[in-house]
């Protein structure tokens, strides 16, 4: 058997996990048959005991209770057609504003993204939902496909985010400082991509044609009536979901718990809930629950038998090395991150990758917490730039025929230029992230 420290197994491991990943296979499953693979050859026996262990403190972990309240929450607004009364009623709100039809969808995607981390729900629904609508006014294809992506991913970033509660369980942040961190980067993102809209159609009125004279005049009594009856019923949960987080009134599984029964009587009270309905944002978020919760066991032996045989250590030494300052270190391992968004998904870089930067924080003097912030905001690539780019195939998945997956990296392009930009400004102001924490939790 091979003893304590044998670091090239651990990098052996680690790239036939790459490997693997990139020829289809299973993320759950290929993590925890490498782990115990490696860990029989480096721990004998000892590693069925560890694997029951950390199988164990994953079923028992507090914080990942709210990930399946969360996605339920996300679920029932999305079958139940509130998101559909959102976005009619911001696109009465915004008719007069240029390119008011992708204002409006990203303005409808920053919300609902703060109503769920459901990325794949969200540009499958603004697909079905406001692409078509921007086709048949005239909008660029290009432009309108970027804008879905980009507002669809969102969610990643915004709070309640589902990567947000697996990176604080992963490298032991408080969530809720998590949460209070990326709200205003979120935001940021979300004005940046609005502002970009706004300017491009403004200067090239040919984008996004005006609206026709009937939908643009609306009386102010139907724009507010509109708003009261979807916007403000929405954002009154929203809001007493996040503040009741973030003023510690409870803790993100009771806050998500209140928000879900929220969302029922919501859905009730719009008259669209239906057993049907119900059943299908149960299921379906049992399904999203199971994959979350195995990639964490998965995750969870994989990194105990890499940290095991000292996988780390040529990292570290790598590190050491270069003798990088703190701030190239930061801007090294965010150029390695956004590289690995392009074949990986965000659950691969957090629960694999992110943890072999973590020991290495604390002696370059970075906070946990900006650290998360900005791979929140980094890992929007991942959704967005090829060769996997989900959003993109998920657009592509309900576009019409005659739009190609090449129109679609083409406009989201743009998008992912001003991410870069976001991260940028936080790298020159990290109050933005770590100011509403200090004032909150001090």
């Amino acid at each position: 058997m091979f003893g304590l420290g044998n670091p090239e197994l651990g990098v052996l491991m680690l790239g036939l996990f790459v490997v693997f990943i990139m020829l289809g296979f299973p993320i759950a499953f290929t993590l925890m048959a490498l782990g115990v693979g490696f860990g029989y050859i480096a721990m004998g026996d000892t590693v069925f005991h560890l694997v029951v262990q950390r199988t164990y403190s994953v079923m028992t972990n507090d914080v990942l209770v709210s990930i399946p309240l969360f996605v339920f929450m996300g679920y029932i607004i999305e079958r139940a057609n509130i998101l559909d009364r959102l976005f009619h009623s911001l696109e009465l709100a915004l008719h007069w504003v240029p390119g008011s039809l992708a204002v409006a969808t990203l303005a409808t995607c920053a919300i609902f993204a703060t109503a769920t981390g459901i990325v794949g729900a969200v540009v499958t629904l603004m697909g079905l939902l406001a692409f078509p609508a921007m086709l048949r006014a005239g909008y660029d294809i290009k432009l309108s496909a970027g804008v879905v992506c980009a507002g669809g991913c969102l969610g990643i970033l915004i709070p309640p985010s589902v990567m947000l509660i697996l990176y604080g369980a992963t490298a032991g942040v408080s969530v809720p400082k998590l949460y209070a961190g990326a709200l205003l980067p979120g935001l940021l993102l979300a004005f940046l991509y609005i502002g970009y809209v706004i300017i491009r159609c403004a200067m090239n009125p040919s984008l996004a044609p005006k609206l026709p004279v009937e939908q643009r005049n609306v009386s102010t009594l139907k724009i507010a009536i509109a708003l009261l009856t979807s916007f403000f019923p929405l954002a009154l949960l929203i809001m007493s979901v996040l503040g009741a987080i973030f003023f510690g009134l409870a803790t993100p599984t009771e806050a998500a718990a209140m928000g879900s029964l929220g969302s029922l009587i919501l859905a009730t009270a719009y008259r669209s809930l239906s057993f049907v309905k119900l059943r299908e944002s149960v299921y379906l978020t049992a399904r999203t629950s199971a994959m979350v919760c195995w990639l964490f066991v998965g995750s969870f032996i994989f990194s105990s038998i890499f940290a095991y045989m000292g996988g780390h250590e040529p990292i570290k030494n790598f590190v050491d090395w270069v003798n990088p300052s703190p701030l190239t270190f930061l801007l090294m391992t965010q150029v390695i991150i956004f590289i690995l968004g392009w074949p990986l998904e965000w659950t691969e870089i957090i629960i694999i990758f992110v943890p072999i930067f973590l020991p290495l924080l604390q002696h370059y003097g970075i906070d946990p917490l900006f650290f998360g912030v900005l791979i929140a905001l980094n890992i929007q690539t991942s959704f967005l730039s090829p060769p996997v780019a989900m959003a993109p195939f998920y657009l592509k998945g309900v576009a019409p025929k005659h739009v190609t997956i090449n129109q679609i990296f083409s406009g989201v392009m743009p998008f992912m230029f001003l991410v870069l930009l976001a991260m940028l400004v936080l790298y020159m102001f990290p109050g933005l992230a770590l100011w509403l924490p200090k004032v909150l939790y001090g």
